[in-house]
């Protein structure tokens, strides 16, 4: 290693002592948490973007094995899928959004007034704070349980059409 990479290491390393020293343990282990989940996003960002340009999503042109792909062998032209599309969220989010948000507000302010010594101002914080967290839970489920029913009805619509080539039929079950 060279000199340069060993300043460095060392810097990092009386940073890291000092942040121990001043935040605790605990707040350390927090604020790695948070650099690391910042790291990976923005690192699993570049690589789907990157991946996302790369991909031919004709694979009717792409040949096989070093010759060009003939009529009898074409795969069909693929269709576009829902999920590639931009397409608004629906009415279940806001929906899911808002009762996540009161389930959360009532849950969190009264947990801090019947469970702890607190004031109607803390409570009133902490409900607020907790209702941010429930509309956050309530979208993140909402928009799952949306892309799984839009999946499912693209396989579903998939399987139910009839395939263009005889090669790629289905044989009659037994």
């Amino acid at each position: 290693m060279r000199l340069v990479t060993y300043t460095r290491l060392a810097v990092v390393l009386a940073v890291c002592c000092v942040a121990v020293g001043w935040l605790g343990i605990a707040g350390w282990l927090g604020v790695a948490v948070l650099l690391a989940s910042v790291a990976m996003h923005v690192a699993g960002n570049a690589i789907g973007t990157r991946m996302a340009a790369a991909t031919d999503l004709d694979i009717s042109r792409q040949r096989g094995w070093g010759r060009p792909a003939t009529t009898a062998h074409r795969l069909p032209a693929p269709v576009s899928h829902a999920l590639l599309r931009r397409a608004p969220l629906g009415r279940l989010v806001p929906v899911s959004v808002g009762l996540g948000a009161a389930c959360g507000g009532i849950a969190g302010s009264t947990a801090l007034l019947m469970l702890t010594a607190s004031s109607h101002a803390g409570a009133l914080l902490g409900g607020l704070s907790s209702a941010v967290i429930g509309g956050l839970l309530g979208f993140l489920v909402a928009s799952f349980v949306e892309v799984v029913r839009t999946s499912i009805r693209e396989a579903i619509a998939a399987e139910q059409s009839e395939p263009h080539s005889p090669a790629l039929r289905r044989p009659p079950p037994p």
